[in-house]
């Protein structure tokens, strides 16, 4: 009896579990409900874009320092097999996630022709900016942070 409780228990909670929008190159899962209320930063890069190269430490301080207001994802713009697509992300030393798959249907944007290109999406969801060229720390916050003064005006 006490097995088939302890069976039936576990079943719900497998059950009750939400399957992932989508995965990192890691196999971590995430969900878009999730990241509701934080400002998603979605960079697409490439190994033999020299601006990408320069602006990945950027995109990984804003990651790092700025994690309970943003989340940072990557895509590698050329869609390796798996394998390859860990090997870049260690070469590039990328230290936020990388989407698995491109999510431009998903996010209802177009990939991009010219790298680095970052589509900013505000804590609401919606496309906020599209930038082209590498960013800084502080071109990023700026984006964010009118945004944010925005926000709070619209709200009065």
């Amino acid at each position: 009896m006490r097995k088939s409780l302890v069976m039936t228990f576990t079943m719900l909670l497998l059950t009750s579990c939400q399957q992932p929008d989508f995965l990192d190159t890691q196999g971590h899962g995430y969900r878009y409900a999730d990241l509701e209320g934080k400002w998603l930063i979605v960079n697409y890069w490439a190994t033999w874009c020299g601006p990408c190269i320069k602006e990945i430490p950027e995109l990984n301080k804003i990651a790092a320092e700025h994690q309970d207001d943003v989340q940072v994802f990557g895509v590698n713009f050329d869609e390796p097999d798996a394998d390859e697509m860990q090997a870049q992300v260690e070469k590039m030393k990328i230290e936020f996630p990388v989407y698995a798959i491109d999510p431009a249907v998903e996010l209802g944007i177009t990939k991009p022709d010219v790298l680095p290109t970052t589509f900013v999406f505000s804590a609401d969801g919606n496309l906020h900016a599209t930038l082209t060229g590498p960013q800084t720390e502080d071109s990023l916050l700026g984006v964010l942070g009118i945004a944010i003064v925005e926000e709070h005006l619209s709200e009065r």
